[in-house]
């Protein structure tokens, strides 16, 4: 996961770059051209650039050993700063593109040859920078194992990123190409407003993520039922009663079951059954760093209807 990290660490660097480089050139061509679809892009830019800031204060803080004020370790910091880049999308990106665009339908814009000229040729360097940094970004994906490698807050966010720049620049091309053929701004206007609704889209969708990171997500449901079978693969295991996961960082996830064991079972025999339970949960399962057990008792009853009881499964 180091090594992965410094990848990482170079994409948001490498998006960092070109956003900064960008957004200067958008705003200055913004406003030589005084055109609202370009404004909005520059304002994408300078929101996607205050984001790759996030994430590296991402990479940097969810690496920190645990303490005792935070037992589990800071791997949940990826998801907190995620959240922070996504809002930092919305607010600075999407509210900012809506303003340009009604502004541009109640008050219109004038752009002359010069400033059409201008604020293509920066929209099509744009272009060619965003382009990079997303193969970049889209590269590492695949080096990490395609979907797997988007598990990753920080590099999923610099590949939305990446990719909604794309696609804001050739929605911002198109609308300045129509407005310059037309001599009408709702084109212009139309285009800012697409690009703000494209931007609010994806922060949303970003925002929902960290959120269910940060309020405690379960493990993959594959994943679970490997644990949940190997449970009950063990013959002093009478019944899982329950199993309970969580996803704790990128390689970290607590694991906690309550579990009913067999009769006769003397107190030093179940401290070896737990500490052989949890070490081939820990083989099965490399992520499950923090695994409880919790031992529980049955009604009589219902134990001496149990499997092990009746010795169906090879049990005292």
């Amino acid at each position: 996961m180091a090594a992965a990290d410094r990848k990482t660490r170079v994409t948001v660097l490498v998006a960092l770059l070109a956003n900064l480089v960008i957004a200067v050139a958008k705003a200055v061509g913004g406003i030589v051209a005084h055109s609202p679809a370009l404004l909005s892009e520059a304002a994408h830019s300078v929101a996607d650039s205050f984001n790759e800031i996030f994430l590296l204060a991402a990479l940097r803080r969810s690496r920190r050993p645990a303490d005792r004020r935070h037992p589990f370790g800071y791997g949940k910091e990826r998801f907190f700063w995620s959240l922070l880049a996504a809002v930092g999308i919305f607010v600075m990106g999407g509210c900012f593109s809506f303003f340009q665009g009604v502004e541009a339908l109640r008050n219109g814009a004038h752009e002359d040859f010069l400033g059409y000229t201008v604020g293509l040729i920066v929209l099509g360097v744009a272009f060619l920078a965003e382009g990079v940094s997303l193969l970049r970004a889209l590269h590492q994906v695949r080096k990490q194992g395609g979907g797997s490698g988007l598990r990753d807050p920080a590099l999923r966010t610099v590949v939305a990123e990446d990719g909604t720049a794309v696609l804001g620049v050739t929605l911002a091309m198109i609308g300045m190409a129509l407005h310059w053929a037309t001599g009408q701004v709702v084109w212009e206007a139309s285009a800012s407003l697409a690009i703000g609704a494209l931007l609010v889209y994806v922060a949303y969708r970003l925002g929902c993520d960290a959120r269910d990171q940060l309020i405690g997500e379960a493990a993959d449901p594959e994943l679970s039922g490997r644990i949940g079978a190997l449970l009950r693969a063990q013959p002093e295991i009478d019944s899982v009663e329950a199993l309970f996961t969580m996803k704790m960082g990128l390689d970290s996830m607590l694991v906690a079951a309550r579990i009913d064991l067999a009769p006769g079972l003397d107190s030093e025999r179940v401290e070896e059954v737990a500490v052989r339970i949890k070490r081939s949960i820990a083989r099965t399962v490399p992520d499950a760093d923090q695994i409880f057990l919790d031992v529980t008792d049955r009604p009589a009853e219902e134990a001496r209807e149990s499997p092990a009881a009746t010795g169906e499964r090879g049990g005292a």
